[in-house]
């Protein structure tokens, strides 16, 4: 989950972009990151921070005991200049 602190107000979320295909697509191993951001697996909930353009991690950095295959899902989109 995703932590903010009462130092880091004041906080900014914009909630508005209930139509943004972002959020309810699943991302696999070594795709590429579509938004820069907070990504959730779905199979363990384990999160990461991944930048735009670059590929989701590969199967060797982020594994399952189960071997369950591993799904990214959008939890907070940021927007990185650099």
């Amino acid at each position: 989950m995703a932590l903010v602190t009462a130092e880091t107000r004041p906080l900014v979320l914009n909630t508005n972009q209930p139509g943004n295909v972002h959020w309810n697509t699943l991302y696999e191993i070594s795709d590429i990151v579509p938004v820069s951001g907070i990504y959730r697996c779905e199979g363990c909930g384990h999160e990461i921070t991944s930048n735009h353009p670059d590929r989701f991690p590969p199967q060797n950095k982020h594994q399952h005991p189960n071997n369950s295959k591993v799904l990214w899902r959008l939890v907070v989109m940021t927007q990185t200049k650099g």
